[in-house]
């Protein structure tokens, strides 16, 4: 994958594959409750059911280093791609105010 500018959560569902796991950091325009905007980088790990187990377990097996080394604090995670949508997104970042 590469870097995208302007592209919605739906966009970037169709950039991932479907059987294979993948970590996204995404910059997302947020607009709080009380009209703030704040840009949270999130830390996606894609981690589709059916994809091979040691694929699976090497992603696995480096996001925690990952995360805490870039010094992400929003790090979520999908089994399907389908979940990545904005109104995922938005309830993720909802418990982070």
């Amino acid at each position: 994958m590469g870097f995208h500018h302007n592209i919605s959560p739906e966009e970037l569902k169709m950039e991932l594959p479907e059987r294979q796991p993948r970590f996204v950091v995404y910059s997302y325009k947020y607009v709080h409750d009380d009209g703030r905007v704040s840009y949270p980088l999130c830390f996606i790990f894609s981690s589709p059911v059916g994809c091979k187990p040691e694929q699976q377990m090497m992603y696995a097996g480096s996001k925690n280093r990952l995360v805490q080394t870039a010094e992400l604090t929003k790090v979520f995670e999908i089994r399907t791609t389908d979940d990545l949508t904005e109104a995922w997104l938005q309830e993720k970042l909802s418990f982070f105010r």
